[in-house]
């Protein structure tokens, strides 16, 4: 029996490592020092827009180019995740262990931009496991060419727009992909486009995701058909036994 995936897809952020790292929380200060600094409001309604333009436009930075504040995405990003403290992201072994025995195709599917998900790749010493980065700039192309700030609307996941680009430009068959992220929306809009769908860093089941998987020490438990399947051509046999996967799993501490 070959394994129903030829290609696993993961979000970044709070994903690949979890969100009490402190890295989101560092990104939503700085959008919020943004706001401030750079679009001249004031401390208090920085904090609520910040989640308004969130929820509405999918990311603040979309929300004030919709608005029409002209704001150069690659300025925007260099404030935003310039200023993170990335020592905070520890390398994680066991994760890379992980993720070398998978012999699928693996890529990276992140809002962000490329710097900074270079940057968490190699503080998660994961930059050698991955094929492909899909990121922000993948998504949004013609937004440098933008002569003014609403001519081409800023595409992300959870956008419909956004998940068709990556799938294409990824050359992925989405009945035979992965998809691996944390947040509810874009597991339900990858849902939505034929993926199969894991939520991370959760416990409830819900509809939009196949799979739910509270981190990855649970991977084999939960998703074993990933390790059953062909190489070399059909000729060579992959059949990992889960005692086999857990000892994968168990060789290291996680964060090491």
């Amino acid at each position: 029996m070959d394994s129903p995936f030829n290609c696993l897809i993961f979000d970044l952020d709070d994903t690949l490592y979890p969100s009490k790292t402190g890295i989101a929380q560092a990104v939503k200060k700085n959008i919020e020092d943004f706001l401030i600094e750079k679009c001249g409001f004031s401390e208090t309604k920085a904090s609520s827009l910040r989640v308004e333009l969130f929820k509405t436009y999918g990311s603040t930075l979309a929300g004030l180019r919709a608005l029409g504040y002209d704001i150069d995405a690659d300025d925007y990003h260099g404030f935003v995740h310039g200023r993170l403290p990335y020592d905070l992201i520890k390398p994680d072994s066991q994760l890379r262990n992980l993720l070398h025995s998978i012999p699928q195709r693996k890529i990276i599917f992140t809002n962000s931009d490329m710097n900074h998900a270079i940057k968490c790749l190699k503080r998660l010493g994961l930059e050698d496991c991955f094929e492909q980065i899909i990121c922000f700039e993948t998504m949004n192309p013609n937004l440098p060419n933008a002569t003014r700030p609403d001519e081409f609307p800023v595409l992300l996941k959870p956008s419909m727009d956004a998940m068709k680009i990556a799938l294409d430009v990824a050359n992925v068959d989405s009945r035979r992909a992965l998809f691996f992220d944390d947040n509810i929306r874009n597991v339900g809009a990858g849902k939505v486009l034929g993926l199969r769908t894991v939520l991370v860093g959760k416990t409830g089941k819900i509809k939009e995701a196949d799979y739910v998987l509270e981190n990855f020490n649970n991977l084999a438990q939960v998703i074993p058909e990933i390790w059953v399947g062909q190489s070399n051509g059909g000729n060579e046999r992959i059949s990992r036994t889960r005692s086999e996967l857990e000892s994968i799993l168990t060789t290291t501490p996680v964060g090491a």
